[in-house]
């Protein structure tokens, strides 16, 4: 019981997070928007979420061409590649380290 309240509270804090973040790159503040969406990557991870993984981290790597850091974006790109190269499933494989 407590195992669900607990993933039922972070598919919120997600969710909330996502919404800052995509509010945050709308209006043009990316440093906020990396900040949300990194951890929304962070949940993603540790949830082994491949395909949500790879969504949050190309969504860094956009923030990160806006901001004109292409080296950061192109790791975070990397980081995506990794979520379509395990079949881009949701719990198939862990795509960090």
């Amino acid at each position: 019981m407590t195992a669900v309240i607990s993933a039922q509270s972070d598919i919120v804090s997600l969710r909330m997070s996502h919404c800052r973040a995509e509010h945050a790159a709308r209006s043009a503040q990316y440093h906020l928007a990396v900040l949300h969406y990194r951890t929304c990557l962070e949940v993603a991870e540790r949830r082994e979420d491949c395909r949500a993984v790879e969504f949050f981290a190309l969504k860094l790597a956009g923030c990160y061409d806006q901001m004109g850091l292409s080296s950061k974006a192109a790791s975070f790109r990397a980081l995506a590649d990794c979520g379509a190269d395990h079949g881009g499933g949701s719990g198939d494989a862990s795509c960090a380290g």
